[in-house]
């Protein structure tokens, strides 16, 4: 914004004196919301209601296939949001995951839903907002003045943690009283209700950059020479990406822990779910206050995880499995404010858009591959042992990121982050 802008409007939230990026937020929001509802009201209602044999395999496939899209569709999603109009892609893409929703919800009232289509929805529903998510962040600057992206983009980020953590802990809920059917009636609602947001909003328009070939054809050895060029990088990333086949196999082993070790409900599903998104916000916020090197903190870190899943397996309990999530989710919050941060001052400002996208590829890469895992795993040993191996995965993982030493650049940069990374590091 201009400088004749008075103080007072500059303290206004960005959603409230921006229209257009309100609204759009909003449709975050309902998105976000809503496929996170959906993922943990399948995966519950497969563990207790669909499936009685083989409940491990169910939940870690379901999983395993509503995270695939996003890895396995990159680079289709790069070279639709590069060559077409982002408001055409946003409410495209929230129309058709509505459309979904609605007709899985017409199935589920009017007759038995078989398994296979609770898996097709679950995978046009990811695929959706696989193309939603970034050409959300990609738009930013055609949505706020320049002055503001940064606030807007941190805004994005901090808010996206809370509309899936909502998402969690409304969807067992939901399908314990309405069933299945109820849940793709509320998700369809949203997704239709972002797409009408969408649409009453005017972008503004960008210089193109060129066309999606030229960006291809660039972006290969870009992308190549931005890890060979930084080996300190490259071997985080590769401790993370080991860390992370553990780590995300708690969306798997949090259903099947409350169905066989606790007997409760989706009541105890949510609250679980929401301890380890409420344990990821507070550490996205207390992050840049932990102190030391990023390497040391996060070794600590990855350790005191390893404990924190661990109790549950030896001390079984609601309270104590709560807790723990609650430990668990701190330490993920951390992890990513200190190594976003970390990563903004070692990655040059022009590899980074590139550097930014092979790390997500990466590091999601992991969570169908730790679903299948431990769902399979699941079926043949109880969750507290699952607790167990995750908590015994973590440890190498721990003390290959303690024995890094860092390169010259991060020694000599300054060893608290910057406060405008807090929010992306929420995100992870």
């Amino acid at each position: 914004m201009s400088a004749s802008v008075p103080e007072a409007g500059r303290r206004t939230p960005l959603v409230l004196r921006n229209r257009a990026f309100g609204t759009v937020w909003a449709a975050q929001v309902l998105t976000q919301a809503a496929v996170r509802m959906f993922q943990v009201g399948v995966s519950w209602w497969l563990v207790a209601y669909a499936v009685s044999g083989g409940r491990g395999l169910a939940s870690g496939l379901f999983m395993a296939v509503s995270t695939l899209p996003a890895v396995a569709l990159a680079p289709v999603v790069a070279r639709t949001i590069a060559r077409h109009a982002h408001r055409s892609v946003l409410r495209t893409a929230a129309a058709g995951a509505g459309t979904t929703a609605a007709a899985l919800a017409c199935w589920a009232y009017t007759a038995g839903l078989p398994l296979p289509a609770a898996y097709a929805a679950t995978l046009a529903l990811a695929t959706c907002q696989a193309f939603f998510d970034p050409c959300l962040t990609t738009s930013v600057p055609e949505l706020v003045d320049d002055a503001d992206i940064e606030a807007a983009t941190g805004f994005e980020l901090s808010t996206q943690s809370l509309a899936s953590l909502g998402g969690a802990l409304l969807g067992a809920l939901i399908v314990d009283r309405a069933g299945l059917a109820g849940l793709a009636t509320g998700c369809a609602a949203a997704y239709g209700t972002a797409a009408v947001l969408i649409t009453t909003v005017r972008f503004r328009p960008q210089a193109a950059s060129g066309s999606g070939e030229d960006t291809d054809a660039a972006a290969q050895p870009n992308l190549r020479r931005i890890l060979g060029g930084l080996p300190f990088v490259r071997r985080i990333l590769l401790c993370f990406t080991a860390a992370n086949l553990f780590t995300t196999a708690v969306f798997v082993v949090i259903p099947l822990y409350t169905r066989s070790v606790l007997e409760d409900g989706g009541g105890t599903v949510a609250l679980l779910e929401a301890a380890l998104g409420t344990g990821t916000l507070l550490g996205s916020f207390t992050g840049a206050r932990v102190p030391g090197r990023p390497t040391t903190a996060g070794s600590c870190l990855l350790a005191v995880m390893a404990a924190a899943l661990a109790v549950p397996g030896l001390l079984p309990g609601r309270p104590v499995m709560a807790g723990c999530l609650l430990v668990a989710g701190w330490c993920v919050g951390v992890i990513g404010v200190r190594f976003v941060a970390l990563f903004q001052r070692l990655v040059p400002p022009a590899d980074k858009p590139g550097f930014f996208a092979v790390m997500q590829a990466v590091l999601g890469a992991t969570f169908p591959v730790a679903s299948l895992l431990f769902g399979l795993l699941g079926d043949h040993v109880g969750p507290r042992t699952l607790c167990l191996v995750q908590a015994a995965g973590l440890l190498p993982a721990a003390c290959a990121l303690a024995l890094l030493r860092e390169e010259r650049t991060a020694d000599t940069a300054p060893a608290t982050p910057e406060p405008q990374f807090t929010a992306s590091g929420g995100e992870r």
